[in-house]
């Protein structure tokens, strides 16, 4: 028969055990997800760069084209601008107009 001492110790011995099996794996747990919150930070830290540099790239382009076009612009002849003619004017300050006035039978 095994003695209260031994009892013991078996029962501190296999609590201890299951104690560090326990923490090993609440351990491993924690570790997990700390490591897998590294790495959604990290990705969304590499989708903003990313989204960064495609403006800037973006930005470039656009310059790029706009002084293309300001080259093309140059290069292009100008078309003549429209001209106006003068108004047609008279050499007589007044025009030569009959009046009638309604009711009167007379010539003027």
């Amino acid at each position: 028969m095994i003695g209260k001492f031994e009892s013991n110790k078996d029962l501190i011995q296999e609590l201890t055990s299951s104690g560090a099996k326990h923490v090993g794996n609440i351990a491993g747990i924690i570790a997990g997800t700390v490591a897998e919150v590294t790495k959604e930070i990290g990705d969304w830290f590499t989708d903003a760069i990313e989204m960064n540099e495609a403006a800037a790239a973006a930005r470039r382009d656009a310059q790029a084209r706009r002084e293309a076009d300001l080259e093309h612009d140059d290069q292009e002849p100008q078309a003549p601008k429209p001209t106006v003619a003068d108004p047609v004017t008279t050499e007589t300050s007044f025009v030569d107009a009959e009046v009638v006035e309604p009711g009167v039978d007379e010539t003027r």
